[in-house]
């Protein structure tokens, strides 16, 4: 497992926005590092989960936090 590179704040942001602006920044990520991403889109704890199985990226860890849903990412190949 890749080394925790940090949080990427997605707060206030609605669907599509988390989604898309994870991909953006994964996609700059070599292959194997994690990603926390937070978010408050209630719609995120459906769409990141189905946004990492389609783009090959694993979900390690989801976890609600003080207001918001936090995902750890870890790039896939």
């Amino acid at each position: 497992m890749g080394k925790t590179t940090d949080i990427y704040d997605l707060r206030g942001l609605n669907c599509p926005l988390p989604v898309l602006k994870a991909k953006r920044r994964l996609a700059d990520m070599s292959s194997g590092e994690l990603l926390w991403l937070e978010t408050t889109d209630p719609l995120a704890v459906i769409d990141i989960p189905a946004f990492c199985q389609e783009a090959g990226h694993r979900l390690i860890e989801t976890t609600a936090v003080s207001g918001c849903h936090r995902f750890l990412v870890e790039r896939g190949s």
